[in-house]
């Protein structure tokens, strides 16, 4: 008995000695993150899957909250980079990108046929034609609908994208006229007026004027800035009047309730409508209707994506786990966590109509995918140009002073 526990000792101290021996020899890659509980297990996930079909490489996953993350990686990017960083698509990586921080990866890109695989997000992962990290998640934005305020109104219910702006704005006399509102927000927090305005941008100017404009380089006096606030002028007078005083879950309720029909919303909002009561039976979604005929339809999807500072200690397995997840494979078992959208156009969306919508929807989005107002924007800019938003919706007589006061505003924080 006594040499039965003595050799197995031995065994045992021999097992933890070639473990060891094996850890030491696995490559090590840092990843810095800010998930939530469910996305970070199904990164968990993904992390295991590649290390299984990559025993030699190790993932060292280091979890922030998402406010602590915002300070974190300006912090950490400069004084002890890891190997790969979770950030945002468009204008929010680009002064990572721009101050050198951020590693080029169009290698990665062109070596897995990323641009076709990824179409839609190529532009808003390209500077200066170089590609800087790898899109894993996206949600749609676009229009809600109750369809039984339709019904009452008798207005007739659109399909996705069968219904053009004049349309749009012509079904609103009718909702005026059954005592709905033809469209409703909630603007007391600013962000959802900047949905509008960034989809009326879209479908008048076009992604590259939007990309532009957030980064300064087109005055707000612009007439092409002006075109814009023509169109919402035609829907103004049918918004829900307090909405400066709604939260955007206050505006979800009269959607609910069918005190309105329609609600420029992300796809985030669907949980809260059926919270609310609404079903698949009488919840209706749409694509921002088109404004411009010549202009190649982009839409607004916030993306995440996973970057490799420069700094990086070990670049090249950083690369391979970009690879991995860019595949469809990778990209499901997050997304189907998160219930947002893969970005692989080979991927599988969950059975689920306002998810497959907003998956046709930003697969063939050809004009490109926007980040959103406060996204592509700097924070100071976001902040004034969603008061202007708001302002104008309430008082549209003051539009010279709101592009005039803008104006003054872009000179002074893009210097």
């Amino acid at each position: 008995m006594f040499h039965y526990a003595k050799g197995a000792l031995a065994l045992s101290a021999a097992l933890l000695t070639t473990t060891a021996a094996v850890a030491q020899d696995k490559r090590i890659v840092r990843y810095n993150a800010d998930f939530d509980p469910a996305p970070l297990a199904a990164m968990e996930q993904v992390i295991a899957d590649f290390e299984a079909a990559n025993p030699e490489i190790e993932i060292q996953l280091n979890n922030f909250d998402h406010e602590g993350y915002k300070t974190a990686i300006r912090n950490f990017l400069t004084a002890d980079a890891p190997d790969l960083a979770n950030w945002y698509a468009g204008n929010r990586m680009a002064p990572f990108v721009t101050s050198g921080q951020f590693m080029d990866v169009s290698d990665v890109w062109e070596e897995n046929g990323l641009e076709e695989s990824l179409g839609s997000a190529l532009a808003s992962m390209t500077i200066d034609d170089k590609q800087w990290g790898v899109p894993y998640t996206y949600y749609q934005w676009g229009i809600y609908m109750n369809e039984d305020a339709y019904e009452a109104a008798g207005v007739e219910v659109p399909g996705v994208e069968d219904i053009t702006w004049e349309e749009f704005v012509a079904n609103c006399e009718a909702f005026e006229a059954a005592g709905i509102d033809c469209l409703t927000t909630g603007t007391k927090a600013l962000w959802p007026g900047a949905g509008i305005f960034d989809y009326l941008n879209l479908r008048t100017n076009g992604y590259d004027f939007h990309m532009d404009l957030t980064s300064g380089e087109v005055p707000w006096t612009d007439e092409r800035v002006r075109a814009v606030f023509d169109e919402w002028a035609k829907v103004q007078p049918y918004v829900t009047k307090n909405h400066a005083a709604l939260e955007w879950q206050d505006a979800a309720a009269l959607l609910v309730q069918g005190k309105a029909a329609n609600y420029v919303m992300g796809n985030f909002a669907v949980a809260v409508f059926k919270e609310g009561g609404m079903t698949e039976e009488n919840l209706g979604f749409m694509r921002f209707p088109e404004i411009a005929t010549d202009i190649p339809r982009a839409e607004e999807a916030p993306t995440d994506t996973v970057h490799i500072p420069t700094a990086a200690q070990n670049p090249d397995d950083a690369k391979a786990f970009l690879a991995y997840l860019a595949t469809a494979e990778a990209q499901n078992t997050i997304n189907a966590a998160m219930g947002q959208l893969p970005i692989n156009k080979d991927a599988t969306v969950p059975d689920d109509p306002f998810l497959k919508a907003g998956f046709e929807t930003l697969s063939t989005a050809e004009g490109g995918i926007a980040q959103f107002f406060d996204r592509d924007a700097p924070a100071e800019m976001a902040k004034m140009g969603m008061e202007g938003f708001q302002e104008f919706m309430v008082k549209p007589e003051n539009l010279d002073r709101i592009l005039d006061r803008l104006e003054k505003a872009r000179t002074r924080i893009y210097q």
